[in-house]
């Protein structure tokens, strides 16, 4: 005889999130620029009370359960009441990422079948390209007031303000099934045409609940959180959902986010805690150094994206005293994985030790399982010696990817391939040593291209550093970097030569270096190794090109 609990089996829905902040922190701030030297206020009751009147608004359209609701929207307090209205009613909401190339775009609202499209008034340059390209669009709402609306090319264009006004200031919210389809999201597409993470409800709330335990984020009622991350990536790292869901403030950043514009935030708002990629990091310190100016309240920062080098990872903490959650995750994986957080063991350790232990990209968050990978046999995952693929598995990690569920991405026992390569040490904590397609194989060893961007980094002069493997006729690859030089320094290849050669082992130093004034960025601002590759894929380091 099966016993069960007798417990109630209430479903875990979004919009119980933006429910409980308006019950009880109804008076929190949601602060969200909209424009230069614009800054709109409200409480999580506030912005409730219009979520109700946008759901009632998208019922009136005949948006029904599973429809998909795109957006092309930076980080807004409408963009945010869209990522509770249209989930809210069980619709998907599709947050398409702007920076891509048109034809990416093109392919992904086509793919997803959007019936609406929400879009900030900046990107109507942008849909007056697309629109005739997409064939399932029924109707455009732009994401601000009659007034704020420019001339447009475009036809029976809705204002969203119009949209949702006149409409109940309360809603019977639809009780449904937790794995319900929630929010879209689709992969960068850097091999082949993006793919769809199509998150649900029940993934999305306990990924919340995870990503703000004390031992990961530690996020509660008296932060102030900052998204740097856009909310069109991989909804902004579950910050829209974990800053009602604790009570915290929120602020939005909207469209421009140049450190000038951060640092106003930061020290206006009073912001405790703030995520973002390092690019966004990198340009802070260096205009908090030419300024002179101070970033006080805030006390942590996780950084993700790509590798964090220790050097910012000190300097946050010695000159600002803030402390830095180096993280990693993926679009798959909703998208945190692990964050290196410290441990009362880690404390303990000495402190150089304990230093280069937090510059890993951490522990597993509770309900998800990491293993490595060699050769298709599991490694042990405690030496943090041996590198293999990483893979994942757990209650917010994607088991396929939308209208491709015939291509199997998970093995015989459930586990995801990142396409990442890892090691995991005795103490629990992952370190990527480089992606799978960027490994670097010298004379059939694994050269790490992450391990020498961040001591690259390390040296005074060095703002980026990029490593990729080129053709080299012994040893058959070799490592070639670029540098990025800090504003207004003039790096000597020499010296960074030197200053490499007390970081690294003397095989792996780069056959060449070259000093450049920027590198490519993907949409999410990554480094964009595929077209560096793509740029030297005839260099060869023994002899030029080929």
């Amino acid at each position: 005889m099966t016993l069960l609990g007798l417990m109630q089996n209430t479903p875990l829905l979004i919009i119980s999130l933006l429910k409980y902040a308006a019950d009880y922190h109804g008076q929190r701030e949601i602060v969200s620029v909209t424009g230069a030297d614009k800054v709109h206020r409200y409480g999580y009751k506030q912005a409730y009370d219009r979520v109700c009147q946008l759901a009632h608004a998208l019922a009136k359209l005949n948006i029904k359960s599973g429809d998909r609701v795109a957006t092309l929207a930076a980080n807004t307090h409408r963009h945010f009441e869209l990522f509770y209205g249209v989930s809210g009613i069980g619709a998907v909401l599709h947050t398409v990422n702007p920076r891509l190339f048109d034809d990416q775009i093109t392919y992904i609202v086509n793919h997803a079948q959007d019936r609406l499209l929400f879009l900030d008034p900046e990107f109507l340059p942008l849909l007056e390209r697309l629109a005739p390209k997409l064939a399932s669009l029924e109707a455009v709402v732009v994401l601000a007031s009659r007034e704020e609306i420019p001339e447009t090319s475009l036809k029976n264009i809705l204002c969203y303000e119009d949209f949702i006004a006149g409409h109940p200031q309360d809603y019977n919210w639809p009780v449904f099934d937790e794995n319900l389809a929630s929010s879209l999201c689709y992969t960068s597409g850097t091999t082949g045409d993006p793919k769809g993470v199509l998150y649900s409800h029940r993934s999305t709330v306990i990924h919340a609940l995870g990503a703000a335990q004390k031992g990961a984020m530690s996020l509660g009622p008296q932060d102030c959180i900052l998204p740097i991350a856009p909310m069109y990536h991989a909804n902004a790292w579950a910050m829209p959902y974990i800053a009602p869901m604790v009570g915290a403030k929120l602020v939005l950043p909207g469209q421009k986010m140049e450190p000038a514009i951060l640092e106003g935030l930061i020290n206006r708002e009073r912001v405790t805690f703030a995520c973002a990629v390092p690019t966004v990091w990198t340009m802070m310190l260096e205009y908090l150094d030419k300024s002179g100016k101070t970033i006080d309240s805030l006390e942590r920062t996780t950084i993700g994206g790509s590798a964090v080098p220790a050097a910012m990872i000190s300097r946050f903490k010695e000159q600002y005293g803030v402390d830095v959650l180096h993280l990693w995750g993926m679009t798959e994986i909703s998208p945190l994985g692990t964050l290196a957080s410290p441990t009362p063991e880690i404390e303990e350790l000495p402190q150089q030790k304990r230093a280069e232990i937090l510059t890993r990209q951490g522990r597993a968050m509770y309900g998800l399982e990491l293993k490595i990978v060699e050769n298709d046999e599991m490694q042990k995952t405690d030496d943090g010696k041996q590198p293999g693929d990483l893979w994942v598995r757990g209650p917010w990690a994607a088991a396929g990817y939308y209208r491709l569920e015939q291509e199997k991405i998970l093995d015989a026992e459930g586990w995801l391939p990142t396409g990442d390569v890892a090691v995991i040490d005795q103490y629990g904590y992952m370190k990527i040593t480089d992606r799978t397609k960027d490994v670097i194989k010298s004379g059939g060893e694994w050269i790490s291209s992450i391990d020498l961007e961040n001591a690259a980094c390390g040296h005074a002069d060095v703002s980026q550093a990029a490593v990729i493997g080129v053709h080299h006729e012994k040893w058959e690859e070799r490592p070639f970097m670029l540098v990025v030089p800090v504003a207004g320094a003039s790096p000597v290849v020499g010296d960074i030569r030197k200053f490499l050669a007390t970081k690294v082992a003397k095989w792996w130093l780069p056959d060449e270096i070259r000093i450049v004034e920027t590198l490519p960025l993907t949409a999410t601002g990554k480094i964009k190794k595929s077209a560096l590759r793509e740029e030297f894929k005839n260099f060869s380091l023994s002899g030029g090109k080929s």
